[in-house]
């Protein structure tokens, strides 16, 4: 029983589709673009365009087959309740709680960074402080109500894609017709140290799997499906506006960086000062370029973090529904939040914390390397789920879901390969090999955790309802 006091808890369905749309955009778009995009920079040159074009359209795959079985089957846990309809519990389980760690990784590693970029202004800062507040600010954003969050999350991310939004404008305008002081730049870059593919396919390649990174989170809106109002007309609106706007956003943004400034400049980038947003605003003459970009990475990386708590405790709570984790996880608040799955959650900004006032540990990559390997094996279970959702309703005679994948299964089959082409990459990139050498031995942990739970006397898997 909850705490309202009955027997069949339920989330709060408050969510709107406007906040469904910003709540999946602030978990896609951290720190990455800002100042992580010269990973994949520096691998494919201007290239890059490319592989952020190529990725997006695989993470629209991703999002419209989430859609379309999300509003078949809007309940609680989304994607890991489906898995476990479709493929099985051992899917359900493993799926659930992969993302669950994987995520609450991102969460703590987001914290951090906040931390580190509010040293920009107060380098005597011990790390830990800005740790500290930043996680008790976003478990209190969670511990309200659900709408709370979805109004708080809607003008974080405004703040992001406004920032991204001025940069691509006042990117153009520098590259067609120049600004004071600055003369035109044209597309000269673009062909200039090496050329468009100046590592070959194979730079472009490690580029896609750094690239593939960035829309990792595009999957969060269908995790709110059971907290939208009208699930059937909000979830695949807001999957279809957050892929085109984070797609848009990261393939212009990508253009100007690479149009405006040298991709073997670019590639060195790492440091506010040194990243092109930050350059362009500088450009413009904007007052304290660098000082409103660290407020708007903070803010971006606040964003991320409040989010992928907020589908971290869904996740919880939803193994909790399905006696895949302890039932005090299942419990919710008067308010219909799951209180005591936002606490477990907590658990990588308690890493954090720990790890920001340690000179140095191993511990963070590890969980790291686990939480890469998570989200792309995650990402193609999503495909094989859908692959299983189309062929049991056919079997079955059932009607097809309101939304349909164009093109598919052509098109999520193409999706799956490259998903995995990706995931096998990620063994021979230096230092991405963690994502294997932790990500297999936690994976089998899962799976005998998971049969250890199915052969304990008088512990069953609980069923998922099936409905049409």
């Amino acid at each position: 029983m909850d705490a309202s006091g009955s027997p069949h808890p339920e989330l709060s369905r408050r969510l709107k589709s406007r906040q469904l749309a910003m709540i999946g955009i602030g978990g896609a778009i951290g720190t990455g673009l800002f100042l992580g995009s010269t990973l994949a920079i520096s691998n494919a040159g201007p290239a890059t365009i490319v592989a952020y074009i190529l990725c997006g359209l695989v993470a629209m795959v991703i999002a419209w087959a989430l859609a379309e079985m999300v509003v078949v089957h809007p309940e609680a846990g989304a994607f890991g309740a489906i898995a476990h309809r479709y493929l099985g519990g051992w899917a359900g389980f493993v799926v659930r709680w992969t993302y669950w760690a994987g995520q609450v990784i991102a969460v703590g590693g987001e914290v951090i960074a906040a931390g580190i970029y509010l040293q920009y202004w107060w380098p005597q800062l011990p790390l830990w402080i800005p740790v500290v507040l930043f996680s008790a600010v976003i478990l209190v954003v969670n511990a309200v109500t659900v709408s709370f969050f979805g109004s708080l999350e809607y003008w974080f991310s405004m703040i992001k894609v406004t920032a991204i939004a001025v940069f691509v404008v006042l990117g153009f305008v520098l590259i067609f017709f120049g600004l004071p002081g600055q003369p035109a730049t044209g597309f000269g870059n673009l062909a200039s140290h090496g050329g468009f593919l100046p590592n070959g396919i194979g730079g472009l390649g490690l580029a896609m799997i750094f690239s593939l990174f960035s829309y990792i989170g595009t999957e969060v809106v269908s995790v709110t499906a059971a907290e939208s109002k009208d699930p059937v007309r909000d979830i695949p609106r807001a999957a279809r506006k957050m892929v085109l706007r984070i797609g848009f956003f990261y393939v212009l943004a990508i253009v100007v960086i690479v149009s405006i400034v040298p991709w073997t400049v670019a590639a060195q980038g790492g440091s506010l000062e040194s990243s092109p947003f930050v350059k362009v605003f500088a450009a413009a003459n904007i007052p304290a370029a660098a000082g409103i970009m660290n407020f708007v990475v903070i803010t971006a990386a606040l964003s991320s973090a409040n989010t992928n708590l907020y589908v971290t405790t869904r996740m919880a709570h939803s193994l909790a529904l399905h006696r895949l984790a302890p039932a005090w996880m299942g419990r919710l608040t008067v308010t219909g939040v799951p209180r005591n799955a936002l606490a477990l959650s907590a658990v990588g900004m308690a890493i954090a914390a720990v790890l920001s006032a340690q000179s140095k540990s191993q511990a963070y990559l590890v969980i790291f390397g686990i939480s890469i390997f998570a989200a792309i094996v995650v990402w193609i279970l999503i495909m094989l789920s859908h692959f299983a959702f189309r062929l049991r309703r056919r079997q079955q005679g059932l009607p097809p879901s309101p939304v349909r994948l164009l093109g598919a299964p052509v098109t999520s089959g193409v999706t799956t390969v490259f998903l995995v082409a990706v995931l096998v990459s990620t063994f021979f990139v230096p230092g991405l090999d963690p994502a294997w050498e932790f990500g297999i031995p936690f994976f089998v942990l899962l799976l005998l955790v998971y049969g250890a739970l199915r052969l304990r006397p008088g512990r069953t898997v609980a069923p998922v309802e099936e409905t049409a």
